[in-house]
């Protein structure tokens, strides 16, 4: 298989494909593009779970005007009956001549609808825009590949010179401008949970959800690594745990402050683990395909020094935080802080006075 930068169509496909953003998990965001005679004549994406995949609604559109046209889409259609049914079935009877598929589906139940197109004599090409779309569903990619933990995004505000915190850690809500927190939102809205330490519930009574973009679908998780259960029965996070889930992941627990914070209202769960390991798979078994570390130094290092971080986004203020500054990376076992220095860059923006850079750590 080739790989290739995506072509005009595909581009087209795969920002179709960024508008079902926190609306499709746990399936994969779809775009597609019907193309004839060189014009667009129809295209769609995947909305939201449980709806009309990308091509259904793609083909709706362009029709009669789909017979012998090219269809564009970011992901290997699928042969299955699951709440729709298979797309490559509807690509067939709509009489498409030719496909271009971004990249195959990794997912064995839905997989093999290149090869069914290429026995109903549907050319078929894959590699257009393979990379890109690979890396907008990474956490649908990584479920497969590494099913013993969820797919990790950590993200860092930091000072010009790296810092999160000044020197007396005085408060850095604010160490970023509005253009970035909006960012972190959308960040937030597509994952299916968010995770802090518990210095972090202490210190600042976080809220952990979704306020300056679109709701996603299922209410985000609120994860906090608590491992003695030190976070307060009237806290934000523990309030609110009836609106979004609150899992409490603890070592050892006393059993007084388990059935406190349990009993405390609707959908504080504490999880018991042992191991750093043992705590990711036990979230992963809980349907957590997805994970934004939002946590201050001491969680950033646990899970760099667990190789558990698979992309790292740096929020960068311009800012001087000083001497005595508390490092992003203070915690970080010094190998992995040299390994830092080697990243591929990803993305890199410019967000009002900050810049946001995406970098690739494990997979991709």
């Amino acid at each position: 298989m080739t790989e290739r930068p995506a072509s005009e169509q595909m581009r087209r496909a795969l920002d179709l494909a960024r508008e079902g953003w926190g609306q499709t998990a746990p399936n994969p965001m779809v775009g597609a593009v019907v193309v004839r005679d060189g014009a667009v004549v129809g295209e769609g994406f995947h909305a939201r779970f449980g709806g009309p995949h990308a091509e259904a609604v793609a083909l709706d559109a362009a029709g009669p005007l789909a017979r012998g046209a090219t269809l564009y889409v970011t992901l290997e259609p699928c042969t299955h009956h699951g709440k729709t049914p298979p797309c490559a079935d509807a690509i067939v009877a709509a009489g498409i001549a030719r496909v271009a598929i971004a990249t195959r589906d990794v997912n064995p139940e839905a997989a093999g609808g290149a090869d069914r197109l290429r026995g109903a004599g549907i050319a078929v090409e894959i590699g257009d825009g393979g990379a890109e779309a690979r890396e907008l569903n990474a956490a649908h990619f990584h479920r497969f590949a590494h099913p013993e933990r969820p797919f990790v995004t950590l993200k860092v505000a930091v000072s010009i010179d790296g810092a999160l915190a000044a020197a007396d850690r005085s408060t850095t809500t604010h160490l970023t401008g509005p253009e970035a927190r909006h960012e972190v939102h959308r960040l937030r809205a597509g994952h299916d949970a968010i995770a802090v330490g518990v210095g972090t519930v202490l210190a600042d009574d976080p809220q952990l959800t979704v306020r300056h973009w679109a709701a996603p679908r299922v209410p985000l998780t609120r994860v906090v690594f608590d491992s003695a259960l030190r976070t307060p029965v009237n806290s934000v996070l523990v309030r609110t745990a009836g609106e979004a889930p609150l899992l409490l992941v603890a070592r050892d627990p006393a059993p007084d402050r388990v059935r406190a914070l349990e009993g405390a209202g609707p959908g504080v769960s504490v999880i018991r683990a042992s191991a750093f390991a043992e705590a990711l798979l036990l979230l992963a078994e809980r349907g957590i395909g997805s994970l934004l570390v939002e946590g201050g130094a001491r969680l950033a290092g646990s899970f760099l020094a667990n190789a558990a971080v698979d992309r790292l986004i740096t929020f960068q203020a311009p800012v001087v935080l000083g001497a005595g500054a508390l490092n992003a990376f203070a915690h970080a076992p010094p190998a992995d802080v040299a390994r830092l220095e080697r990243l591929r860059v990803l993305e890199r923006r410019v967000l009002g006075s900050d810049v946001m850079t995406t970098y690739a750590l494990g997979a991709g």
